[in-house]
């Protein structure tokens, strides 16, 4: 707010908007006699539009009260051109997201007001990605807006991985969607969301409470034991016996109740809990990888959080043409 106000006092102090424009767009913008505040104007558009998840429309109405002719559209091209200085960091985060051990990914529906598709491209769907890459202690988030759906997104992020690395693990839930059309000779370890397979059960508890319960009482025991791996900093392949000698007995027997429960007919199948069980069943080999490959995690909640910051903006987003 100290550098909004700033940047307004600057331009409502007899400062000519169109000059500093003019500065700005003849790339004067670490040059010029007005790139301090321009700079701080900058920011704070930035600031305001993509962390605190504000829209461009009302910054409108808020500049406009302060006398500042800044238009929505005018605002959006500010903020894009001074994108443009950055963007080898952020090809470097790709490059350098490609190298995890560890991608989760997940998308989110998105509105853009107008989107720019190949000829040949006929599906109308727009959203945003999210892409958290995990290795070497670090995290990386990745963030892509358009046409494609999060497996195609990941696709052009590994092609720059490189050659001789592990295989990485792919957590995500388990739309096909997510998963990326590899190129011959790289593949990939999926792992699908635990807490995805756990809230199927939690969507239906209200009218089978009592199974319900007893899925969600193994699977506490199993995030339990995972919790119990983090306190004690034990390294991936520490955690990998872990979880084998403490949760394979409980994933086990639970595997063993779910087949029952469908075998001697004492669940519908189409009912809602039919349905949850099914689901598990399904996707069991890469809901456990986390039994068979160190490092693997228990569900891609990293990834949905990240979406969150999205999801916030929205409505900003419909001021994008992409």
């Amino acid at each position: 707010m100290n550098v909004r106000v700033g940047v307004s006092k600057h331009f409502a102090s007899g400062h000519d908007f169109g000059a500093v424009l003019a500065h700005y767009y003849e790339g004067e913008l670490l040059t010029s006699s007005v790139s301090t505040p321009l700079v701080a104007g900058v920011a704070a558009l930035r600031t305001s539009c993509f962390c605190c998840h504000g829209t461009l429309w009302r910054d409108t109405g808020l500049e406009s009260q302060l006398g500042i002719p800044l238009p929505a559209a005018t605002q959006w091209e500010i903020v894009e051109e001074a994108a443009q200085p950055i963007k080898p960091a952020r090809d470097e985060l790709i490059r350098q997201a490609a190298q995890g051990s560890v991608v989760h990914n997940d998308d989110t529906g998105m509105r853009v007001l107008m989107l720019r598709r190949e000829p040949s491209d006929e599906r109308t769907g727009v959203f945003t990605s999210g892409i958290v890459s995990v290795g070497e202690g670090r995290k990386i988030a990745l963030y892509f807006t358009g046409g494609r759906h999060a497996g195609e997104n990941l696709s052009e992020v590994l092609k720059q991985r490189s050659a001789g690395l592990p295989n990485p693990i792919q957590m995500c839930d388990a739309l096909a969607r997510n998963v990326p059309k590899m190129p011959a000779g790289v593949e990939i370890l999926l792992a699908n969301c635990l807490a995805h397979g756990r809230r199927q059960f939690v969507d239906v508890s209200e009218n089978f409470p009592n199974e319900c319960r007893y899925v969600l009482e193994m699977l506490g025991q199993v995030y339990g034991r995972d919790a119990e791996a983090r306190e004690q900093g034990l390294a991936p392949d520490e955690r990998l016996r872990f979880h084998q000698e403490r949760s394979r007995p409980v994933m086990d027997r639970l595997h063993a109740w779910l087949e029952a429960q469908l075998a001697e007919r004492r669940t519908e199948p189409n009912s809602g809990l039919g349905q949850a069980i099914r689901y598990l069943l399904r996707h069991w080999h890469p809901l456990t990888l986390f039994l068979r490959k160190a490092g693997a995690p228990l569900d891609n909640n990293v990834a949905e959080r990240a979406l969150k910051r999205a999801v916030l903006h929205k409505r900003t987003l419909c001021f994008i043409a992409l």
